[in-house]
């Protein structure tokens, strides 16, 4: 059976299962089809993002208080008269309330790394419980009731079959808008957060904007589930918005499958029904009432993080046999590129710079320059400074003292997006690369900062036609290092030579006029060397500059326009290949004496 017949096959089963299941059954669905919304929210905040939260259920809170106060209160101020009685304004009104209260505490607790990042959110998810307690206006602990009926086309959704529909119909616009958002330039940037953080900043990626966008996303999910929440039960009080539910989302995201936007509907349907079920059991079988399926649920999540950490979803998605899918080079209407510099004009100017880590002096008073239209190669032993001196120069790490001048600006101060927005782009010593994603993909994020759509026409699949551009360019370049054949691959199931040159494809997405390589001949055989050595000869000629680190002295020596030798930190020599390797400070720093 293929996969959309399944998906067919699925809703259907949606259509249907209203008109067969008794009263009990959909209510049970119902409440899976809430607890989904949220746990989609979750799992592209922390199963695809990377940021662990325990505070999903403060943000349904708001989402169920708001339309219940707005839509009971008899006594609203006149700028907000509108507000009242009308459940969808409630929804409207939930939403920037939420969004409101979403940037702010995302913009404070986003700041927070490793385990900062899950207590940061405990703390304000605990305090918007006991503010929702507590306020008389919201009915303090008593909470609020007399919710009105929710109305679509003219219909009011006075049962729970009625509006099984529509909590299901929000569930697959949450699912498609989720899917839609991955599936692009965005989504890539959002992708890279969870281990590639500093890749994704040197090729132009706002890492901070992207952690922010899907926080703001994941809360309103929540918002949404918590106002349909509110006018499914047409009673809201705050126990349902409390850090236990919090953590039983999270369960549910991992459970299902934590970077799998399906896998939170089984998750959320394992965790409910297996809920019902153990309330019912388990007082019957241990003779005493009590809430004893949380024991079971902390031993059950220890047994799933050890024995399948990726969830059931992937699981399940083994049991279905996968169609043969034979996938097209994306072929597209190339990207506008800059012009090239001048040949010869210099690109990179780096003047006494010094970085010091504590007492360590790694670079200290290194001077280079790099032209348009030249390859020049930074050369030393191990442990000399080079890919410090790297990150100095392309904004990862700053220096201590010194200037760097590239394109004629000051970027000493600047970080390393700004840097590649500006035309560098570089590769890295130790392999950045998102290893699940496909090799084309991996690319494409090289030429993030080419494209310009934002989230919304993302999530609405608006950005189609700038999206094939920039995966052509990504094949395109793909094609170019010789990697055509694995161009729809996982990155991760390629030998290490083939990541460096997949780094260096991604670094050309960027059209720079600079480009800085760390070791790219690393781990490629003689001919593969060869064709790199081509292809950097042939950027070299359309005017591309090119700093190159490397430890292969045939392949910088047969290359390069001039070399720069470091050790300890310091350069010890410059100048013409053949005059690099006649020098006695070189050949002491490299076989440890002169005959």
């Amino acid at each position: 059976m293929q996969p959309h017949y399944l998906l067919g096959g699925f809703l259907v089963l949606l259509l249907t299962v209203p008109q067969i299941a008794s009263e009990f059954h959909v209510t049970l669905l119902n409440y899976i089809g809430l607890y989904s919304i949220v746990a989609i929210g979750l799992v592209l905040l922390t199963g695809i993002g990377g940021l662990t939260s325990f505070g999903q259920a403060a943000f349904v809170g708001l989402g169920g208080y708001t339309t219940a106060y707005l839509t009971t209160a008899t006594n609203l101020p006149a700028w907000a008269a509108f507000l009242g009685g009308a459940p969808w304004m409630g929804l409207l009104a939930g939403i920037v309330i939420t969004a409101l209260v979403a940037l702010l505490l995302g913009l404070l607790t986003l700041r927070l790394s490793g385990h900062y990042l899950p207590l940061g959110t405990i703390a304000w998810s605990i305090s918007l419980y006991f503010l929702f307690g507590n306020l008389e206006f919201l009915g303090g602990h008593t909470g609020i009731t007399g919710i009105p009926a929710l109305t679509v086309f003219g219909l009011v959704m006075m049962d729970g079959r009625n509006f099984f529909y529509v909590i299901w119909a929000v569930v697959l616009i949450a699912v498609w808008l989720t899917v839609n958002l991955l599936d692009s330039r965005e989504g890539r940037a959002i992708r890279a957060l969870k281990g590639g953080v500093v890749m994704a900043e040197a090729m132009g990626v706002d890492t901070a904007r992207s952690k922010v966008v899907i926080f703001l996303i994941a809360a309103l999910f929540g918002c949404v589930s918590g106002w349909l929440y509110a006018h499914l039960q047409r009673f809201v009080n705050p126990t349902p918005f409390s850090i236990n539910m919090s953590i039983e989302y999270l369960f549910m995201a991992v459970l299902g499958g934590a970077a799998h936007v399906w896998g939170a509907l089984i998750g959320a349907g394992v965790i409910t029904i297996l809920k019902q079920w153990l309330q019912d059991w388990l007082p019957r079988l241990l003779g005493a009432s009590g809430n004893f399926e949380m024991i079971v649920f902390g031993v059950l999540l220890i047994y799933v993080l050890q024995r399948a950490r990726d969830g059931i979803w992937p699981i399940l998605a083994r049991l279905v046999p996968q169609p043969v899918v034979v996938r097209a080079v994306p072929q597209a209407e190339p990207l506008p590129r800059k012009l090239p510099p001048d040949k010869g004009l210099v690109l990179l100017d780096a003047r006494k710079v010094v970085k010091r880590f504590g007492g360590l002096v790694a670079n200290n008073n290194m001077n280079l320059t790099v032209k348009s239209g030249e390859i020049m190669a930074l050369i030393g032993p191990n442990g000399a400074g080079k890919s410090t001196m790297f990150n100095c120069l392309s904004g990862v790490d700053q220096a201590t003292e010194g200037e760097v001048l590239f394109a004629g600006r000051d970027v000493t101060r600047l970080d390393s997006r700004e840097i590649a927005r500006l035309g560098m782009s570089r590769t890295f010593q130790h392999v950045r690369l998102l290893g699940t994603m496909s090799v084309l993909e991996n690319a494409a994020i090289g030429a993030h900062l080419r494209g310009s759509k934002g989230v919304l026409p993302a999530m609405l699949h608006l950005e189609r036609g700038e999206e094939a551009r920039l995966l052509a360019e990504a094949a395109r370049q793909v094609e170019r290092v010789g990697l055509k054949d694995a161009m729809f691959e996982p990155a991760g199931s390629l030998a290490l030579g083939q990541q460096r040159t997949l780094e260096i494809a991604r670094a050309m997405c960027a059209d720079p006029c600079l480009l800085l390589l760390d070791e790219p001949a690393a781990g490629l055989r003689y001919l593969e060397k060869q064709a790199l050595a081509e292809l950097l000869r042939k950027l070299r000629g359309e005017g591309v500059g090119i700093l190159l680190v490397e430890h292969d002295m045939d392949f910088v020596m047969g290359l390069a326009d001039r070399v720069v030798v470091m050790e300890f930190g310091e350069k010890i020599a410059e100048g013409l290949p053949e005059e690099v390797q006649r020098n006695p400070a070189v050949i002491e720093a490299y076989l440890g004496g002169v005959e």
